[in-house]
């Protein structure tokens, strides 16, 4: 990265100016729509106060390369939109002044971001971001040529990143195909109840609290949720021996289900206990002990033919469950452990490219932050 070492000369020799965002931008907000106004899909997103769209709209009323900054909500958070979109009441648009570049302007934004959380009001929920507020934080401001070589060397990172987030949509999308296909079968006669093939055994006690730096291996049902996937051969937490005498414990080849969500779609995210010895597992989730393939099962807990089912079984409304019994009513195929085994190893090829896409992405987006800190940090 000799060019950046170039411009991290240029900083030094020349020094750089701090000026009030009010002096380098206009900051425009949106024009309220609602929730009943907004469609699931559309030609416009709608870019509101969360990380992600609200909805969408039929017209929109910002242009493409335009910096939003959410005032309520996850106020706070920088974005960049990169298509035309229609800015919510509750959404900053910013817009520098032509001495500005854009980018730069966003990068720089970005790289202030927990500052800005730092500086929200909290006295109220949702969090808000005043207008005076967002004007008076310092922009170092260098040369205009500077300011583009900067954005050069971060869109280089971006751009790489973004390509490699688009081969993992790619690649998870053909998983989520062959893992269907794979798991359909012509011959009825292997669909069975899964009570048929194992039983289902909750939780109990174990809480966060609970967690020592080591000792016996244990599993929350939230880490079920964040922390793992498919399957785990060792654990990220550990409880005292005296709770783990009390908990129940799965053994290898068991499932470990958490069966409390907010939503339908996480509840009962499934993953295969590899791991040598016994693990302890807390409530709100479930034991699937049985005698199949530890991964095969843990494939068809994804299925859609297991989603649909779940959703037919989930109760409550802000918080979902399924409880083990309705899973084990569950109809799914279980073929023979050949057949099985020859389709975890198949979709486990799938499984291993998205890992590995997953860990350059971060390493990458690792990269680009160190980057654009020594960039944008101006002593």
């Amino acid at each position: 990265m000799s060019k950046v070492t170039d411009l991290l000369e240029k900083y030094n020799s020349n020094g750089v100016e701090l000026f009030d965002l009010k002096k380098v931008c206009n900051i425009i907000r949106g024009n309220r729509v609602t929730k009943r106004d907004v469609k699931d899909f559309g030609d416009y997103p709608v870019i509101s106060g969360g990380q992600s769209p609200m909805g969408y709209f039929d017209s929109y009323n910002r242009d493409a390369n335009t910096i939003t900054v959410a005032q309520y909500g996850a106020a706070g958070y920088v974005d960049f939109q990169k298509n035309k979109f229609w800015a919510n009441d509750v959404c900053y648009s910013i817009i520098p002044f032509e001495s500005i570049e854009n980018k730069y302007l966003y990068y720089i934004l970005k790289s202030k971001q927990d500052y800005i959380y730092s500086i929200r009001n909290t006295d109220a929920v949702p969090f808000s971001l005043p207008i005076n507020t967002l004007y008076s934080i310092q922009i170092p401001l260098p040369h205009i040529k500077v300011q583009e070589e900067i954005v050069e060397i971060l869109d280089s990172f971006t751009n790489l990143i973004d390509a490699l987030n688009e081969e993992l949509s790619l690649r998870q999308k053909q998983f989520e195909y062959y893992r269907e296909k794979l798991l359909t079968f012509d011959d009825k006669s292997i669909y069975t109840n899964l009570g048929n093939v194992g039983e289902f055994i909750r939780g109990n006690g174990l809480q966060k609290k609970d967690f020592t730096e080591s000792g016996f291996p244990c599993i929350h049902y939230g880490q079920i949720h964040t922390s793992y996937d498919t399957s785990t051969t060792s654990t990220i937490s550990y409880c005292s021996d005296s709770l783990a005498k009390k908990l129940k414990k799965a053994k290898y080849g068991d499932l470990l289900i958490a069966t409390t969500s907010e939503d339908v779609d996480a509840c009962c995210k499934a993953i295969a206990w590899l791991g040598e010895g016994e693990v302890a597992y807390s409530g709100d989730s479930y034991c699937f002990s049985h005698n199949e393939n530890p991964k095969y099962m843990s494939y068809l807990f994804q299925c859609n033919l297991f989603a649909d089912q779940k959703a037919k079984s989930a109760t409550g409304a802000k918080v979902v469950r399924v409880s083990g019994e309705s899973m084990s009513k569950f109809v799914l195929p279980i073929p023979s452990l050949s057949i099985q085994q020859s389709i975890v190893e198949k979709l486990d090829a799938f499984e291993s490219l998205i890992s590995s896409l997953k860990e350059e992405i971060a390493l990458r987006q690792k990269q680009y932050e160190y980057y654009r800190e020594k960039l944008l940090t101006f002593d």
